[in-house]
């Protein structure tokens, strides 16, 4: 069986951390692309996983990593899409932070022409996952009002840019800096508020009106539950993608939901099946890839650690400093 070098959690001091080490290098099964890893990007759920509280979905790679940017090492049976050499892209369900990795042809996109693999590695989670909070599950449409929470995050910046570029809506972000304010900014967003300095109701219905929301993607949970619903218009969409703030909430009135006629939904992306991430990865390289070659949507990159900083990264991201996406090259 042919080794090949990986990123694994060990525990020192009693606390896991990341090492360097060797896996068994994966063989492409049909349709599959093996690919050559030159960079990958770290998530959240890297940390939780890494932390036992997250384990992988049934037969994805125990290796941590959900997605990755590199080139085609090997082509599987009935594979046809991509030759040997070619840059792709792309998210996995494991299996990242290694030096190969096998993806579904129909999950792999084309690196475009302009990207690094740095730049590549960091699109694949936060944009399929904004892509389908806004279009898939919040039905954005064109010139709508949209609130994002936690802006300056992967996700967050991700989805300003597709709010801005693909319906023309009207951005409101949730941050915790005016460095991060800024960010959000830069991308199209309209009104940035700092969250530990105001209410971001007020400061919403004093730049747009009283139940002026559209849709509203959360990260956070209970802390903002009061307002977000508070500011959702009549139809308005309240999208979950985690809970970071917690996720019970004591006392709540559904007669809002009732009155406005609102609909919560909740997703998670990673443990969805193949079918479905295959068909989102399709629906957002035709609707985006083009407008990565214009420059209209960027990848924002944080900062960029070598394979051997990985616990740094980690740290990082744990502490909450970056503002986009932690990036591990190989090449660094």
């Amino acid at each position: 069986m042919e080794k090949m070098k990986a990123l694994l959690v060990e525990e020192k001091n009693g606390k896991p951390v990341m090492v360097s080490g060797e896996m068994q290098k994966p063989e492409p099964s049909e349709n599959e692309l093996l690919v050559k890893i030159e960079a990958t990007a770290l998530n959240r759920a890297d940390l939780l996983q890494k932390s036992g509280k997250y384990p992988p979905p049934n037969g994805a790679p125990e290796i941590l990593g959900l997605e990755m940017a590199g080139r085609v090492e090997e082509c599987g049976v009935g594979a046809t899409r991509y030759s040997t050499g070619d840059r792709v892209f792309g998210l996995l369900p494991g299996g990242g932070y290694a030096e190969y990795c096998v993806i579904p042809e129909s999950m792999a996109m084309p690196v475009p022409e302009s990207f690094s693999y740095e730049e590549a590695a960091a699109i694949p989670e936060v944009f399929l996952t904004a892509y389908q909070a806004l279009i898939w599950l919040g039905n954005l449409s064109d010139e709508q009002s949209v609130l994002i929470h936690a802006g300056a995050s992967g996700v967050g910046t991700a989805a300003i840019q597709l709010a801005v570029q693909l319906r023309e809506a009207r951005v409101c972000t949730t941050s915790g800096s005016k460095r991060k304010q800024k960010l959000c900014a830069s991308l199209g967003a309209e009104i940035n508020i700092n969250y530990k300095e105001q209410s971001f109701a007020e400061a919403i219905e004093a730049g747009l009106g009283k139940e002026r929301i559209n849709l509203v993607v959360d990260f956070i949970g209970r802390p903002y539950w009061e307002q977000n619903i508070r500011v959702l218009a009549t139809d308005g969409i309240l999208v979950y993608l985690a809970m970071m703030g917690g996720a019970t909430i004591e006392k709540m009135s559904l007669v809002p939901i009732l009155r406005k006629r609102l609909a919560i939904k909740g997703s998670t992306l990673r443990n969805r099946p193949r079918s479905y991430k295959s068909k989102l990865t399709q629906a957002f390289a035709h609707d985006c890839l083009h407008l990565f070659e214009k420059g209209k949507l960027k990848s924002v990159v944080d900062s960029v650690f070598s394979w051997e900083e990985a616990e740094e990264a980690h740290q990082r991201m744990e502490q909450n400093k970056n503002a986009g996406k932690i990036v591990l090259s190989a090449d660094r």
